[in-house]
């Protein structure tokens, strides 16, 4: 028989795990709005943080269902099609040229077979501007350089000892916000590859991004993406994410060379795609960037700093 003190303290317990996963989930939530963008309904509200896990039964949870009419039409390669006869999406595994696993683990379905959103309810169920259920994924490139004083060396701030960083940066067409270069991955294409695509058709513009699919091996660009380090593959804060359907990235850090600067200045920034502009920006923690690319830039500059300090020990 199970004492009484044996089964509080496991029930303590439990609720102790809820609530760090609660606390873990609200720092992945500040982006998602009280309106679903692109003429969305209002979401489900209030969703109080013991509640956002599926592992809190909630019985009166009854979000309104919206995927955009682009999707419902079926003629996007890029888009799944409605649950119903003929599709069978493989959660969790590769499902033919579509990635259908998460970077955070495996996810779970409810009992109609929909996957759930790994980090709790959103108060919107379908995919709303998103195409795949489950994980849609993207690809981020943070491009990075060490600052560099009039005599074109390594800038060393006497604040700190610590050389300054600069990263390009993109303004979205869509929203205005700051952002890292990206998008999402297409069809059989790996993040890598999605990544450097995304910066050539966003900062460099289409007449680079032609060059990039004629000859993606030619040799500038294999100068321009030499050094490539993946920093992180993770969920991400966006206001499109639905109980059903959500963002993962995979972000690809390029530390460049002066070398590598010169030919960056030879071919300009002329932006395009989703891209209004683009330019260099300084590094500064407090910077607000689009949904969770300031997380991003921060875990790459911790990395790129390490790496600084490991080679220049006496600085």
């Amino acid at each position: 028989m199970i004492s009484l003190r044996y089964f509080y303290r496991r029930v303590a317990s439990r609720t102790a795990i809820l609530k760090m996963e609660a606390a873990a989930m609200l720092n992945l939530r500040q982006n998602l709005t009280p309106w679903y963008p692109f003429g969305g309904p209002h979401r489900f509200s209030p969703i109080p943080m013991d509640q956002v896990s599926w592992d809190v039964e909630w019985t009166s949870y009854k979000p309104p269902g919206f995927t955009i009419p682009a999707i419902l039409a079926g003629d996007k390669e890029w888009a799944d099609e409605e649950f119903g006869e003929g599709f069978d999406p493989q959660f969790n595994w590769e499902d033919a040229k579509v990635n259908r696993k998460s970077y955070t683990g495996m996810y779970k379905l409810d009992k109609d077979g929909y996957p759930l959103n790994p980090m709790g309810r959103t108060g919107l169920s379908g995919r709303g501007s998103l195409g795949r259920w489950g994980p849609n994924h993207a690809a981020d490139c943070v491009m990075t350089r060490w600052k560099l004083d009039d005599k074109k060396e390594v800038f060393i701030s006497p604040d700190d000892n610590l050389p300054k960083l600069e990263f390009i940066a993109i303004v979205r067409l869509d929203t205005g916000e700051v952002a890292l270069p990206g998008g999402m991955v297409d069809q059989g294409e790996d993040p890598v590859t999605a990544a450097k695509r995304e910066f050539v058709e966003e900062v460099l513009g289409l007449e680079y991004a032609d060059l990039w699919r004629d000859s993606p091996l030619n040799e500038d660009m294999t100068e321009v993406f030499s050094n490539e380090k993946i920093v992180d593959r993770c969920y991400v804060d966006d206001r499109r994410n639905t109980d059903n359907a959500w963002i993962e990235t995979c972000a690809v850090n390029f530390h460049i060379s002066s070398k590598t600067l010169q030919i960056l200045h030879k071919m300009k920034f002329r932006s395009g795609s989703d891209a209004k502009s683009a330019c260099w920006l300084d590094f500064n923690s407090k910077l607000k960037l689009y949904a969770s690319h300031s997380l991003i830039l921060n875990k790459t500059v911790t990395l790129l700093y390490d790496e600084w300090k490991k080679e220049n020990p006496s600085k």
